[in-house]
């Protein structure tokens, strides 16, 4: 895993699980990988995991079976797909936006180029 230098680690874990669970790679009431693995996969100290499912916990996207690991919550999809989207439009979206205005990018042009991107998508998954 590519790290971002202004990001905290554990969070951009957090974001790796967040577009797992979204893209359903990992479905409500799955067990997930181990702290264990986690941190061997994308090769950080297991303190740094630990971290991340903690966070994760407290926003009761994973829940933790004791003795058999941890698992997708029931609403985890659900929770997940609101805090994403709560960033997106309070910090993405207006990021986006003022590029835009100082680029005179118009709002057809990005429409276009969203529409090509999902037709684009939609063809690679038949």
């Amino acid at each position: 895993m590519d790290f971002d230098n202004g990001k905290p680690i554990y969070l951009q874990i957090v974001d790796f699980f967040y577009e797992n669970i979204l893209i359903r790679k990992w479905q409500e009431n799955e067990r997930i990988p181990s702290v264990r693995e986690v941190a061997v996969t994308v090769e950080v100290n297991p303190n740094t995991a630990i971290r991340a499912f903690n966070h994760l916990q407290e926003q009761e996207v994973i829940y933790n079976k004791r003795g058999i690991g941890y698992f997708v919550s029931e609403k985890g999809y659900d929770t997940v797909l609101e805090i994403k989207k709560k960033e997106f439009m309070g910090v993405k979206l207006p990021n986006i936006f003022k590029e835009m205005m100082l680029l005179d990018v118009e709002f057809e042009e990005v429409k276009h180029s969203y529409d090509e991107y999902v037709k684009n998508v939609n063809d690679e998954k038949k």
